[in-house]
């Protein structure tokens, strides 16, 4: 009987200690702080990323090229010449410059404090996205149609190595800070370690229960992967990043394709575009996440970007249509857009208050 009620007095004391460091994390709901519409004829967009130093936020708007916006202003600062197909952008400070990754398989180099394009390279016939690995001062370029991650070194813009892949579909990346590169495999569900020193895949680490792995960050401090995970069940999958142990999954929207990590706050943020929500966690210690919030967004609001500085969140979408005379991306979803309407593309900006 004594036994019993130790243990049933942990329980408790347990759940008000969980409580309690819940209640330590949770802040203020995210809500929409502003809309902004854009310009196109064909809206189109990919990733985004955040330059925290000047508040400018880079959006890569595949036809119309990459579109430089002055989040504290509230203006448009530039457009990346010569970046025409853009699906991604990768910021390198240390060095001043910018790498475009555009979908013909080149990328267009420009310097980042005047936003000068410098040159346009082709890397092979396609690519996805770039990530930048900060031990070896290299970018990796994902270019799953050709099987190969291409290594670029940071400051010269010279090709330093290719790295032949099985997957043809290489999503969302996040560097260790140590050489070591997580790539995220949609079609095999499960995360690539790459070696960025020596080139060299290391291993592949299987997901459980988790179907088209895209969305990927990393907490480098507790060596943990956060990944987001499509499908009718989506969930946010957390693995060590030393051993590819799962250690927590947590359901989240469908149609992910963003996830975010802020180390101050110790929060995970999941953009997904089918259920348009931005679903936040609290991360009680390197195993334990609860949920904090889910906020609703607006459809295809799949991609994101968080100023680490004022924790706004940035997601982009479009007004769309099924146009049952074109092909529907069905893997993506049984009614995701195939066409979007001129002039309706629009950067979201959510904030907690």
């Amino acid at each position: 009987m004594r036994q019993d009620r130790r243990s049933a007095k942990v329980g408790v004391l347990a759940v008000i200690a969980a409580s309690a460091a819940l209640a330590a994390h949770a802040g203020p709901f995210y809500r929409l702080q502003s809309t902004v519409s854009f310009k196109s004829q064909s809206p189109g967009w990919d990733y985004l990323a955040f330059d925290a130093a000047r508040s400018w936020l880079f959006i890569d708007r595949r036809a119309d090229g990459v579109t430089v916006y002055d989040t504290q202003e509230g203006k448009v600062v530039g457009q990346i010449e010569r970046s025409e197909g853009a699906n991604a952008t990768t910021l390198v400070p240390d060095v001043d410059r910018g790498y475009t990754t555009n979908g013909d398989g080149s990328t267009t180099v420009f310097q980042l404090s005047t936003l000068k394009t410098l040159d346009r390279m082709k890397l092979g016939p396609s690519a996805d996205a770039s990530f930048y690995e900060p031990a070896t001062g290299q970018l990796a370029f994902m270019r799953g149609d050709d099987h190969e991650i291409t290594f670029v070194d940071a400051r010269s813009g010279a090709v330093t190595a290719r790295t032949k892949t099985i997957s043809d579909e290489l999503e969302a990346a996040a560097a260790d800070g140590q050489g070591h590169l997580f790539v995220a495999e949609r079609d095999r569900a499960a995360v690539l370690r790459v070696d960025a020193r020596r080139h060299r895949v290391l291993g592949e680490w299987k997901i459980a229960n988790c179907k088209a792995p895209t969305g990927l960050t990393i907490d480098r401090a507790n060596h943990r992967l956060f990944i987001g995970c499509r499908g009718d069940k989506p969930v946010l999958a957390v693995l060590s990043s030393q051993t590819g142990v799962e250690v927590a999954t947590l359901p989240i929207g469908r149609g992910n394709d963003g996830v975010a990590y802020d180390p101050e706050t110790r929060t995970v943020f999941t953009s997904n575009g089918l259920d348009a929500n931005l679903v936040i966690f609290s991360q009680l210690g390197a195993d334990r996440y609860a949920l904090a919030q889910a906020v609703t967004t607006r459809p295809i609001a799949r991609t994101m970007a968080l100023d680490p500085k004022t924790k706004s969140v940035f997601l982009v979408t479009a007004e769309g249509v099924v146009d049952p005379a074109k092909p529907v991306n069905h893997e993506a979803g049984p009614f995701y857009p195939n066409r979007y309407f001129p002039d309706s593309f629009t950067l979201l900006t959510y904030a907690p208050r």
